[in-house]
């Protein structure tokens, strides 16, 4: 029996001196590299509070503008008579607003086409309205071109 403890005890590894010189290596050696990162310019400590500043100043720079466009008014086809009174408003840049309201009767041609379209019973189902969002921004893109264009608003949707 005593030869099995002293085997136990021979089998362990001193090692005390290794567990302290590997992490204090290691935390020297990454101190290192982050300094050599820094000091050949790869990045920079000051930077990680500066961002926060220059992402704010990037959103505020692009200046929206809201294109109103002329309420449409059309007649739905179908057995009853029903009306679709809707107001959409074009979102740009203020860039591209005057060639937005410049094109303005070709966008009210282009929508009120696809508008006219629609099955009256459709107006009844859920989802319409995203579907006619979707539609009429398609419709945009088309006319006005993807740099003119940001997105549609529907302000005002009604069947009566």
């Amino acid at each position: 029996m005593t030869d099995v403890a002293d085997i136990n005890a021979e089998g362990k590894p001193g090692g005390g001196i290794g567990r302290i010189l590997l992490p204090l290596g290691l935390a020297l050696a990454l101190g290192g590299a982050g300094f050599a990162s820094t000091w050949l310019g790869f990045w920079s400590p000051m930077s990680l509070f500066s961002a926060k500043e220059q992402v704010a100043q990037a959103e505020a720079a692009p200046s929206l503008a809201f294109v109103d466009i002329p309420q449409i008014v059309l007649t739905l086809a179908g057995p009853r008579a029903r009306t679709l009174v809707m107001t959409v408003k074009i979102e740009t840049d203020q860039g591209h607003r005057a060639e937005v309201e410049h094109l303005i009767p070709r966008l009210l041609d282009s929508f009120n086409g696809f508008l006219a379209d629609i099955d009256g019973t459709a107006f009844e189902k859920r989802g319409i309205l995203d579907i006619v969002r979707d539609e009429l921004a398609t419709r945009a893109v088309f006319v006005l071109g993807r740099e003119a264009f940001t997105d549609v608003l529907i302000t005002e949707f009604r069947v009566q």
